[in-house]
């Protein structure tokens, strides 16, 4: 028999376990938000093809497919178009060590999750059983593996369509004659 002391031990532990695992999730979104200005700079800037720095080969295709599904190509462009795997990427070189390994782990266990339930990895599965496993990803609650990785994937993937120019031309209708009445310009302390 448990005494109720340990019954509360125990769910303490695990509120604290939940919390933490939902944190790497909004600092990712955070450093999403923070890093696309110079991204989208550094991108126009570079010259010569794109390789990962932290994804592997198999890793970004999962994101590339992930991506798509999440912002398909439609009348105007999708997230592959808007290269948004490599918006990912950048975001995890410039996380700390510990979000990015969460994403990473992430990943993994998708991949798990997919051959146990489908004898397949996501990027090798019929295009149906992807959109399947996201739309089930997508309603798991926060503080699960599914939702976490969910909720992680997504910002990423609109916070990389929607700061790019493609999307900004196509999909907002932005001519580059667009303003802000209010920028706060960068907020990293080593670019004041």
């Amino acid at each position: 028999m448990i005494s109720r002391r340990d019954a509360l031990k125990k769910m303490a532990a695990g509120g604290a376990a939940a919390a933490t695992s939902v944190f790497w999730v909004d600092a990712l979104a955070a450093a999403a938000e923070q890093h696309a200005e110079h991204y989208h700079a550094a991108a126009v800037a570079a010259t010569g093809p794109w390789t990962p720095k932290v994804l592997s080969a198999d890793q970004n295709a999962t994101v590339v497919a992930l991506a798509e599904i999440i912002i398909p190509e439609t009348d105007t462009p999708g997230a592959t178009k808007a290269n948004v795997n490599q918006f990912v990427d950048y975001v995890l070189v410039n996380a700390t060590s510990d979000d990015r390994q969460k994403f990473l782990d992430s990943l993994a266990w998708l991949d798990g999750h997919v051959k146990e339930n489908h004898a397949s990895t996501f990027v090798k599965a019929a295009p149906d059983t992807q959109l399947a496993v996201v739309t089930a990803l997508s309603t798991q609650p926060a503080g699960t593996p599914g939702g976490d990785f969910f909720r992680a994937i997504k910002s990423l993937t609109v916070t990389g369509y929607y700061t790019s120019e493609i999307a900004m031309r196509e999909e907002i209708g932005d001519d580059g004659n667009m303003f802000f009445t209010e920028f706060k310009g960068c907020t990293h302390p080593e670019h004041q």
